[in-house]
């Protein structure tokens, strides 16, 4: 064997993703809202694109009435991706990336990052015809804090002042004080005693419980303030915990009250609130906006993209044609040149997102009819790879066009991941069922329940095999806890409670 260096020639394949093609497959697991965002930072940087309205465009939102029917003969020349590449049409984007790790050169270049909360307020900044609301954006709730610093301001002053607003900002949005006195106390270098005389002073501040230092002192705050804070009241706060296990008869002796007392005791705690602060302040819960509209439509479905959620966009050819007339250098020309390919590649990828999107979800809707037809009982087990199959793309493709996406429907808004369940086997050997349709089996089956005789989970296993379900106990137990469910015994408990409020 030689040791002397040599030169060989060796030939090999590999699959080379450009930029373009890693963004193109990133933005299919954007949401609409999210394509908005990145549309907008595109018109901005390429003076060669238009998000604009007009009749007709390369953008325009699709909608299928035989959305089941595959198409025969050639693509559409808006379905390539990279005009002329070697990576094209659908099979561009159906790559598996899981492995792939990328240099992120521009801001652009990091839109699979970006979060799910852009525009969620139901606003399309680039389609709606009203635009979004600007002065919702400007003015927010009033805080806690700056709703008890306003009382405060107009109750106490000098030094007390100064300690009210330190307490305040120890108060959590639940309205409680986090932080012990003595602490606070030390910190300040003031007498304890001074400290509780200003806490108490902040309690009795709107709204009524908050600068509590637990749940019971909230209610015996909001007890006091309603007049009802009397021994056996005191002494049924005292004693939440045989409350919370429901041990009337307990409670009974230890309030030293008779059934009736207890019951209009317990009525009158359930009325107060725990969690005072949480009135003010807090994000509003931003709404959802579908990206995908389904509807009957005679004997088939109509699958459509949400058009609100997504600006048009257009190629300006004639500024194009203008610039490019002028007398330029070479670098402005190789500048425009590049400008008109990126906008020429944007509206061809978008256009392809729509159609992969479209392609999916009407796969979706196929596989669970009998969920839009009837109901979440007929919900069937469907998972990526089905789909997958059934389309001829790579899973990690539907992964990504079912990611942060929404689809509604006349039977509600769901997320397109939500008609993706595990099989639960039939019990006398027809087809499996969804674990979705068990768990509304469930829910239904505790909602009418006796409560005189609730339903334990050996129960539940027994009336879901008389279903044709065949279920475990411990998956009953599991579906039953996810649902937020409690068990049969502190359901038992929660029902005694009820009857006695």
């Amino acid at each position: 064997m030689s040791l002397a260096p040599r030169l060989d020639l060796r030939q090999s394949q590999s699959l080379v993703m450009t930029p373009q093609l890693q963004q193109a497959i990133k933005l299919l697991a954007l949401s609409n809202l999210e394509i908005e965002t990145f549309i907008a930072e595109e018109v901005e940087r390429n003076p060669l694109l238009d998000a604009g309205g007009g009749e007709e465009g390369p953008n325009e939102p699709i909608g299928d009435a035989d959305a089941f029917e595959p198409r025969d003969g050639p693509a559409d020349a808006s379905e390539l991706i990279l005009g002329g590449g070697a990576a094209s049409g659908e099979a561009a984007l159906d790559v598996d990336l899981a492995t792939e790790a990328f240099h992120h050169d521009s801001p652009t270049d990091m839109i699979g990052g970006l979060d799910g909360s852009l525009g969620l307020n139901g606003a399309s900044g680039g389609a709606s015809e009203e635009g979004p609301d600007l002065d919702s954006l400007g003015s927010g709730d009033l805080s806690l804090a700056d709703h008890l610093l306003a009382q405060a301001g107009s109750t106490v002053a000098g030094p007390d002042l100064f300690i009210a607003q330190h307490l305040i900002d120890q108060i959590d949005e639940c309205g409680y004080l986090t932080v012990s006195l003595a602490e606070i106390a030390e910190r300040l270098g003031v007498p304890l005693a001074r400290v509780e005389a200003v806490l108490a002073v902040i309690q009795t501040f709107d709204p009524t419980g908050v600068g509590a230092r637990d749940l019971a002192e909230c209610l015996a705050l909001q007890a006091k303030e309603a007049d009802r804070y009397d021994p056996c009241m005191a002494r049924l706060i005292d004693n939440l915990e045989l409350v919370a296990r429901g041990d009337l008869g307990r409670l009974r002796r230890i309030c030293n009250v008779d059934d009736e007392d207890l019951a209009d005791m317990i009525r009158e705690l359930r009325s107060y609130d725990p969690k005072p602060g949480c009135r003010y302040g807090g994000d509003p819960v931003p709404a959802v906006t579908p990206d995908l509209f389904v509807a009957r439509r005679g004997t088939g479905w109509v699958v459509e993209i949400n058009a609100a959620t997504l600006p048009r966009l257009l190629v300006n050819r004639a500024y194009y044609a203008e610039v490019s007339s002028g007398k330029q250098d070479k670098a402005s020309k190789a500048w425009l040149t590049d400008m008109l390919a990126s906008a020429n590649w944007l509206v061809k990828a978008l256009d392809q997102r729509q159609r992969t999107i479209i392609k999916v979800a009407s796969e979706i809707v196929k596989q669970q009819e009998g969920f839009f037809l009837k109901g979440v009982a007929h919900l069937r087990p469907l998972t990526l790879r089905q789909v997958a199959d059934a389309i001829e793309m790579h899973e990690s493709t539907v992964s990504r066009v079912t990611s942060n996406k929404y689809l509604s429907c006349a039977r509600g808004l769901f997320e397109l991941k939500y008609f993706f369940t595990s099989a639960i086997q039939s019990a006398d050997g027809g087809e499996a069922v969804s674990a979705e349709a068990v768990k509304s089996a469930i829910k239904a089956l505790i909602a009418g329940e006796d409560p005189k005789k609730i339903l334990s989970d050996d129960t539940l296993v027994e009336l879901l095999n008389a279903k044709g379900f065949d279920i475990a106990r411990r998956t009953v137990a599991k579906y039953r806890e996810a649902m937020g469910i409690g068990s049969s015994v502190q359901r038992r408990r929660q029902k005694a409670l009820e009857g006695a409020g």
